[in-house]
């Protein structure tokens, strides 16, 4: 995927016209029959500067992408898993109106949209005991993978109706998906070759819930060396709020920064 189109260098002396190779622009050789350039093309920067917390940020559009954690029907419609349990998914819900707005605003720009979501093989074979004791402690609810009451859907199995993103925010032919199947989206999962694969240094987390997927996706980024800052407004837990408090302190205490989505929508379009 070529995100901010590089033009192609002019032969070095004394070289044939060579053809581009690689995954994206920001990762690809000059190739022929008899030679190889490996010089590759960087992006020309693209700084937005916004307000943060717990200070103002200056950012690289060409080095970032927007990761979705897990606005999927099985936490986000009043026919998924969560609601289904009884929960109050209003929560869960409330990043969809922000998420709709800033989206198309970030594919405009060039900025990568990575939806990282909830996908468990059929067999369930990637998942441990210790894993789906999480979400079934007395073995006799509905678990990962198991029928949803109502819909019969394969909780958060990957594609079945419980792991779709909800319609509201239908992703893109352009977007990229990712499936995860536990609360990094980092651990055993092709996400950071990708990311590295597009020159990305930079990713915003969204999504839900917040004080689990979402942090602990944004944690694993920032130990491997991307610089992680959150959509405030773009994320929500439906546990209690001193969970999303305690979050958001860790955020900016640890592992970098928050922003509002008007903010950076405002500079999107500045």
């Amino acid at each position: 995927m070529s995100r901010h189109p590089v033009s192609p260098p002019p032969p070095r002396s004394g070289m044939s016209v060579l053809r581009r190779l690689g995954p994206s622009a920001a990762n690809d050789w000059g190739v022929s029959a008899g030679q190889a350039d490996l010089v590759r093309q960087a992006p020309p920067p693209c700084p937005v500067s916004l307000p943060a917390l717990p200070k103002p940020i200056t950012l690289d559009l060409a080095r970032t992408a927007f990761v979705v954690v897990d606005m999927q029907n099985d936490f986000c419609h009043p026919q998924g898993w969560l609601a289904s349990l009884g929960v109050d998914i209003a929560p869960a819900r409330a990043p969809i109106a922000p998420l709709a707005a800033l989206l198309p605003a970030l594919r405009v720009a060039g900025v990568p949209v990575v939806w990282l979501n909830w996908g468990t093989r059929p067999d369930r074979l990637n998942l441990s005991p210790a894993l789906m004791h999480v979400y079934n402690g007395s073995g006799e609810a509905a678990g990962l993978g198991d029928p949803l009451p109502g819909t019969g859907a394969p909780v958060l199995q990957a594609g079945s109706w419980s792991a779709q993103v909800v319609d509201e925010l239908a992703p893109e032919p352009g977007d990229i998906r990712v499936d995860k199947h536990r609360m990094s989206g980092l651990w055993d999962t092709p996400l950071d070759s990708i990311l590295r694969n597009l020159g990305v240094t930079t990713l915003i987390f969204s999504g839900v819930n917040l004080d689990q997927c979402v942090l602990h996706s944004m944690a694993d980024a920032n130990f491997a060396g991307y610089d992680t800052i959150l959509a405030e407004d773009c994320a929500a837990t439906t546990n209690p709020d001193y969970c999303r408090q305690a979050t958001l302190l860790n955020i900016r205490q640890i592992f970098g920064f928050t922003l509002l989505s008007t903010d950076l929508l405002g500079a999107l379009r500045a």
